[in-house]
């Protein structure tokens, strides 16, 4: 039987690649963790609950200045209030609606209708 005997200089290459091993599993930790955290305020229920009703009332006021009001939406945009940058406005001419979004959180659409001004569509919970 052959006996393998392990010299110093194997012995320090082991634990280096260990502790490169041990560091980049401890940076893959941190990453992840960061990320959920992330996700889990961006998606949180406070955020998805106020970005809602944001982009709800944001809907319905473009709607109203854009097809009550006969204005532009660049002209519209302006009327969004302080805390809502987030918040982007698209309009259809066809169907006389404007959709207000806050990218991967919450979108809503308002649509004028005669007699009833405009109204927002139904939430799909």
């Amino acid at each position: 039987m052959t006996r393998v005997t392990r010299t110093k200089e194997s012995r320090l290459a082991t634990a280096k690649t260990r502790s490169r091993k041990s560091r980049l599993w401890l940076w893959l930790i941190l990453f992840v963790t960061a990320l959920l955290g992330s996700a889990w305020l961006a998606w949180g229920d406070g955020l998805r609950k106020t970005g809602g009703v944001g982009s709800a009332y944001a809907a319905r006021v473009a709607c109203s200045c854009r097809f009550v009001a006969g204005r532009s939406m660049d002209d519209c945009a302006k009327d969004k209030l302080e805390g809502m940058e987030l918040i982007s406005l698209s309009d259809d001419a066809a169907s006389k609606s404007v959709t207000a979004s806050i990218p991967f959180i919450a979108s809503d659409t308002a649509s004028y209708r005669e007699g009833y001004g405009c109204v927002l569509q139904e939430w799909k919970d």
